[in-house]
């Protein structure tokens, strides 16, 4: 700020997953390579003490000689400042709606690339680039392809195949994840890079890293891959949980843990979404929707039940009357597809 240099910055969604967070690496390799001048930062939008229950993203990087230390996270840096000072400009990659509480950022927003569906335009001069892939990191593989050869370097072409891999469920077409584009970027990094390791190994051991909530509590299984959504005064979260729902939900001491999570963090309710998948990469979706305020746990069920296309819910078991549980029949409407919903619903 001192100097007044242009700070360019490239970030993830909240949830910070590996496709996030690599996509906010790799792109701004990209762009510190390819268009000198501004200072480009990838920033992970999660505060440093958090990325340890990212366990599969810690892994890749660990795996490809990347250091914790060499990241900058979001409580490591003051993007409010920047912006104060006229200085920031930010690509946002894998979301392209900003949270309420970074509202005030929305006119630095001077790039997008994301694979979720568009919830809202952004005028000219913001370039948006909204594909329907499985990974934003093949719309990031696709943009380097296309830049100056040579920038593209073995660690980051490891990195962007690793997590092409984990999003695309190994390129199965059973899990209904995988686009033409993702197979294509994949098999173009494996050309380039022929000592790149085996797909099936890839998978697997980020699949290991990713499922292994080994000795965590409740509130750091609920933080691990969690996303927001907000209308007027209702916050609630949305959390990926690496564990069958069933086992979730048996939990010692489960009601009071929900209960001070969202308390402690001023959610108005929680849905806990899980997934597992078979040999075949076939997935087993459940979820489950928590609130004490029983017309807002209502609203949010009969928005998951009366969705179109249908999510197939069938009730489940659960432990008390702030929990509605459900088998999800419909194994293709992944988070992306339910966070829309629950939008609306709010």
């Amino acid at each position: 700020i001192q100097q007044h240099q242009e700070i360019h910055v490239v970030m993830g969604n909240e949830a910070c997953d590996l496709d996030s967070t690599v996509s906010a690496l790799a792109l701004a390799y990209f762009l510190a390579q390819s268009s000198p001048g501004a200072a480009v930062v990838p920033v992970l939008n999660i505060p440093r003490a958090d990325f340890a229950l990212r366990s599969e993203t810690a892994f890749l990087l660990r795996e490809r000689g990347v250091p914790a230390a060499s990241l900058v996270f979001r409580d490591e840096i003051d993007l409010r400042a920047l912006h104060r000072a006229g200085l920031l400009s930010l690509t946002l990659v894998d979301h392209h709606v900003l949270p309420g509480a970074d509202a005030a950022l929305e006119e630095a927003v001077v790039e997008v690339l994301d694979h979720r569906p568009l919830e809202r335009e952004r005028a000219p001069p913001c370039q948006v680039t909204v594909e329907p892939v499985g990974s934003c990191a093949t719309l990031v593989t696709e943009r380097i392809l296309q830049g100056p050869p040579g920038v593209l370097d073995r660690t980051t072409a490891a990195l962007l195949h690793g997590t092409i891999l984990l999003d695309c469920i190994n390129l199965s077409p059973a899990a209904g994840k995988v686009t033409p584009r993702d197979v294509a970027c994949v098999a173009l990094l494996e050309e380039r890079f022929p000592e790149l390791p085996a797909r099936d190994a890839v998978f697997g051991a980020l699949q290991a890293a990713k499922f292994d909530v080994t000795g965590l509590s409740t509130e750091q299984m609920l933080r691990k891959d969690l996303k927001v959504v907000s209308h007027d005064e209702a916050v609630v979260a949305i959390s990926g949980v690496f564990e069958d729902l069933e086992t979730f939900l048996l939990r010692p001491g489960l009601l009071q843990d929900l209960e001070a999570f969202c308390q402690g963090r001023g959610y108005a309710g929680l849905v806990a979404m899980t997934v597992s998948f078979n040999e075949r990469h076939e997935p087993t979706r459940k979820l489950a929707v928590y609130s004490p305020q029983e017309p807002l746990r209502s609203t949010l069920c009969r928005a998951l039940e009366e969705a179109a296309p249908s999510l197939l819910l069938q009730p489940l078991a659960s432990p008390g009357a702030s929990v509605v549980a459900y088998a999800q029949g419909n194994a293709v409407a992944t988070r992306k597809k339910v966070l829309p919903i629950l939008r609306a619903a709010l």
